[in-house]
């Protein structure tokens, strides 16, 4: 943003040689930049506890914040004997805090500026004919990308080639299930569901490239309130954003994704799970998530 300021002034001592104003000018130019970055964004703009972190939950964020753009009085809320470590706190509305979570900014940054949803344009996904099965009957399996008009429950040792799968249904990683993939993209068509059993043990990675580079699960913005469930052993690793604008995800696992790269932007956000995630997972396809804006005068 450039400014320019001109204004006509008054002589002083020559004025007394020449009446005619002196015109001066003066010129600043400032940029608007992200300020901060998020690893979970709460987009609905009113719930209680739009982002709630409870239990015997001890998560670490790395280099974000968590952010949200509800104007309740708690839309964060730690609770119970949670503790949290993060940037910053970052509410269109209020916080309430059990304990004092360890942050970098001095205290939680509340009446703050709602953000936009960072996946407003992706694409959604078309399903296609014909419909995909998964053979509940085998003890190992490699699916492949398509349209799963009857949903997925997954049994065994399941492995899910590189692509978009669409589910039209819910989508259930069963008790001992081991289930991996990269590349993968899973679109959850309307108000269908996820749910993670927390003995599977769940090894899966977004694409770093193309339309869905970064997003490994995606929720349908035409579906209605619903909520999806992230769990799993410690040895399972979610790589990628877990995005669902219209449901609320509740993470229970005590595990994030390669090297702590998982973000969740979701309507509301459950965190009940004890693990570390960071910020900076661009090498790994996904996006910063902007949370705040930042001006700087720069000339």
């Amino acid at each position: 943003m450039e400014v320019i300021v001109k204004q006509n002034l008054d002589r002083y001592f020559t004025a007394i040689f020449n009446s005619t104003p002196v015109p001066e000018q003066a010129r600043a130019v400032a940029l608007i930049t992200d300020g901060a970055y998020a690893c979970n964004t709460a987009l609905n703009p009113s719930a209680s506890q739009a982002v709630s972190i409870s239990g015997n939950t001890s998560l670490k964020q790395i280099g974000c914040v968590i952010n949200t753009n509800s104007i309740a009085a708690d839309a964060i809320k730690l609770q119970g004997s949670a503790t949290l470590q993060t940037d910053c706190l970052i509410a269109v509305g209020g916080v309430s805090l059990s304990s004092t979570p360890t942050m970098v900014c001095k205290a939680p940054i509340t009446h703050a500026l709602p953000v936009a949803d960072p996946y407003a344009d992706l694409p959604t996904p078309t399903g296609g004919n014909p419909c995909k099965n998964v053979n509940g009957n085998k003890t190992s399996q490699t699916l492949q990308p398509g349209t799963y008009c009857s949903g997925m429950s997954l049994n065994g040792n399941v492995t899910l080639s590189p692509g978009v799968y669409v589910v039209q249904g819910s989508m259930k990683v069963n008790a001992n299930a081991v289930v991996a993939g990269s590349g993968v993209t899973i679109f959850m068509a309307g108000s269908n569901t996820v749910s993670m059993n927390g003995n599977a043990t769940v090894t899966l990675s977004a694409p770093t490239s193309g339309a869905y580079s970064g997003v490994l699960f995606y929720g349908d913005r035409t579906g209605t309130a619903a909520q999806s469930t992230f769990n799993g052993t410690a040895n399972s690793l979610l790589t990628g954003a877990i995005y669902f604008p219209r449901q609320q995800v509740n993470y229970l696992g005590n595990f994030s994704g390669n090297g702590g790269c998982t973000q969740v932007v979701a309507d509301t956000i459950q965190w009940s799970g004890s693990t570390t995630i960071k910020q900076d997972c661009t090498s790994l396809g996904m996006k910063n998530i902007p949370a705040a804006l930042s001006v700087q005068l720069v000339e």
